[in-house]
C-alpha cells in the first residue's frame, strides 16, 4: 500500500518512479529518507530544535532552513537580526549557533514583547494583541545569549533609531503585518550585506497576506525577487 502511494506521488510530480519506499542499499543517512533526505530530522539538528520548539510556533523545517542560512551568513560581514521574537524560541536557535561558532556578531531582537500592534484592516487578519503571552524578561532567560544578544524592545521602526550605521549578515523576519514588514524591509535591506539574506517567515501563511503583500511591493522594482518556499516562507539573498 505504502509503495503504490509513493508511486503514485512520484508520477503526480513528474519523476521516474524509482524509489518505492525504501532508500537504495548502502545509500548514507538511509534513516533520513522520508521519502526525500530530511536532514531536520537528524541528531545534529535535534539539540537546535529542542531550544526553539519549547517557545515558537515555528515548524522543525521551518527552524532548519534558519539554521541552515544562519550557518552560511556565518561568513558574511555584519549581525544577525531578527524582527518579531514573540517568545524566543528561534532566537534562541540563532543564540546557540553563535555560541557554538564563536565571533564578533551579535544577535540584535526586536519586539514589543507585549504582543501585536496596531494592524491595518484592510491588509491584516491579526489583531491588536495577538501574540501577548510572552515578556522580555522571560525571552532574555529563554534565549540567553550573553553578550552577543541585544534586546530592543518597542515598536519597528522606532527601535531601529541608532542603528543606521549597522551591517546585517542575516534577518529573519516574522512581523506578520503590513505596515511592521514595510518599515523591516525599508531599513534592513538598505544595510544587508553582499552574500546577506533575509528569511521571512509568514510570506505564505494564508494569515499574513499584509506581510506578502508588503514584501512583493518592497522587491517589485528591485532585480531580487523573493524565492517562496514550500515551508511558507520566503528568501533573498542580497546580490549586489
Amino acid at each position: 500500500m505504502l509503495r503504490s502511494t509513493v508511486k503514485r506521488m512520484f508520477a503526480t510530480l513528474g519523476y521516474t518512479v524509482r524509489y518505492e519506499g525504501r532508500p537504495p542499499k548502502g545509500i548514507p543517512d538511509a534513516e533520513l529518507y522520508r521519502p526525500f533526505f530530511s536532514p531536520w530530522l537528524s541528531q545534529e539538528f535535534e539539540p537546535y530544535y529542542r531550544l526553539a520548539a519549547r517557545r515558537s510556533l515555528v515548524s522543525r523545517d521551518r527552524c532548519y532552513i534558519l539554521y541552515t542560512l544562519a550557518r552560511q551568513a556565518l561568513h558574511v560581514p555584519g549581525d544577525f537580526w531578527e524582527c518579531g521574537v514573540y517568545r524566543g524560541g528561534t532566537a534562541s536557535l540563532l543564540a546557540e549557533l553563535l555560541r557554538a561558532h564563536p565571533s564578533a556578531k551579535k544577535l540584535h531582537l526586536f519586539d514589543t514583547f507585549e504582543g501585536m500592534p496596531e494592524t491595518d484592516a484592510e491588509n491584516d487578519f491579526h489583531k491588536k494583541g495577538d501574540f501577548a503571552d510572552t515578556s522580555l524578561d522571560e525571552v532574555r532567560a529563554h534565549v540567553n545569549g550573553g553578550t552577543s544578544a541585544v534586546f530592543h524592545k518597542g515598536f519597528i521602526p522606532d527601535t531601529f533609531k541608532g542603528l543606521e550605521p549597522e551591517k546585517v549578515a542575516f534577518a529573519h523576519i516574522d512581523v506578520d503585518i503590513y505596515k511592521s514588514m514595510a518599515d523591516s524591509l525599508a531599513f534592513v535591506w538598505p544595510r544587508l550585506s553582499r552574500g546577506g539574506m533575509i528569511v521571512f517567515d509568514d510570506y505564505g501563511n494564508p494569515m499574513c497576506p499584509g506581510a506578502r503583500k508588503a514584501i512583493d511591493t518592497f522587491f517589485a522594482d528591485k532585480p531580487e525577487i523573493p524565492l517562496c518556499l514550500p515551508s511558507g516562507q520566503a528568501l533573498v539573498f542580497r546580490g549586489s
